[in-house]
């Protein structure tokens, strides 16, 4: 095992992915090792100390939300990505509530997943590994309540819609990194290939005018123009 390489655990039932996916990301510069279902993922958790987990969602025994559930509980910080095919978005809002620190369907492109889990890993060694697991999370005089989907600046609670309040979500919990309007639609919104969509705009705007936050001198939300968004401030579990 080269210790330079950051060691992955592939957690999925399907031996036509994992037969594939493995090789792909020893490739990618990760050494890999392989579970069949959420109960060796556990064990291997326990005897490997992997540095992060992809894991499917859907599997026999113990499936990949129930795996988060046991390794959160054990106040493991281990960074998880979750493969899912299930299209609702509470679906992967519910995952993240867990404390999944992202997700990704089912077909995925395997470059993008290699990306992803390298953007998890940025986080972590800037010390983000508490955010996916905690129920409140802070930039500056900005508290987002998980749990309960509240918002307060400045002590003040903030009204704004569920869509605005899952969005500001998912920016708090990957702060810094870039994401496209067709990734946030498909995350959170559930459509895929819909980049006509003003959906994510629209609630940017809301949480703009509500954040009282300016587009040419961003405090919060950064438009970068053709590519996305991205959340400005550092973010702190409290």
């Amino acid at each position: 095992m080269d210790q330079n390489r950051p060691r992955l655990l592939l957690i999925d039932d399907d031996d036509a992915i994992t037969s594939t996916l493995a090789p792909y990301l020893a490739r990618s510069g990760f050494d890999v090792e392989v579970a069949a279902d959420g109960y060796m993922g556990l064990e291997a958790v326990r005897r490997s100390a992997p540095d992060i987990a992809v894991c499917d969602v859907l599997m026999p025994r113990m499936d990949g939300r129930e795996f988060v559930r046991h390794v959160r509980g054990s106040r493991s910080w281990l960074p998880i990505i979750l493969l899912t095919q299930v299209g609702e978005s509470y679906e992967r809002s519910a995952a993240l509530d867990e404390g999944a620190d992202d997700y990704l369907n089912k077909p995925f492109d395997p470059h993008e997943l290699v990306s992803r889990i390298r953007a998890v890993l940025r986080r972590v060694a800037r010390g983000g590994q508490g955010l996916a697991a905690a129920t409140r999370v802070q930039a500056g005089e900005l508290l987002l309540d998980r749990s309960s989907k509240r918002v307060w600046l400045e002590g003040c609670e903030l009204t704004l819609t569920p869509k605005a309040v899952m969005l500001l979500e998912f920016l708090m919990l990957h702060p810094q990194e870039l994401h496209s309007r067709e990734r946030l639609l498909a995350g959170l919104w559930g459509m895929n290939f819909a980049p006509a969509s003003r959906a994510i705009d629209h609630r940017v705007s809301e949480l703009r005018r509500v954040l009282g936050d300016d587009a040419a001198a961003p405090r919060y939300l950064q438009t970068v123009p053709g590519m996305g968004y991205r959340f400005v401030p550092r973010v702190q579990a409290v």
